[in-house]
């Protein structure tokens, strides 16, 4: 699968629903969805998993040849500080459900094109 930061900015947001993460909502589809996301984002195209401290907790996005994406910052009202501190798919996997990561892998996949 070829790396188009827009191709998965789409696909993502077509994908995302409250079978992927629970806190999930019409409004703010990338709420509640860094874990699920970076998790697979790293499976399918590498890197690594990155994290930021914020006020309600970690917050999770990837790092690929270098660069910082967080497809999931959209999420957010006001600009993120990143701490950039290095993190793991145990560490991230720790909230995220089998049934989440498949359903979210299985929708990216259709949407991913």
């Amino acid at each position: 699968m070829e790396f188009s930061e827009k191709k998965i900015r789409s696909a993502l947001s077509k994908s995302w629903s409250s079978k992927t993460a629970i806190q999930w909502m019409p409004g703010n589809p990338a709420l509640g969805q860094c874990n699920v996301t970076a998790l697979l984002i790293e499976e399918l195209f590498g890197g690594r998993i990155l994290k930021t401290r914020l006020q309600e907790g970690y917050h999770y996005y990837n790092e690929i040849d270098g660069y910082r994406y967080d497809f999931t910052d959209s999420q957010f009202t006001s600009q993120v500080e990143y701490d950039d501190l290095q993190s793991s798919r145990e560490e991230a996997e720790r909230v995220v459900t089998i049934d989440e990561m498949e359903t979210l892998k299985n929708a990216f996949q259709t949407f991913y094109r």
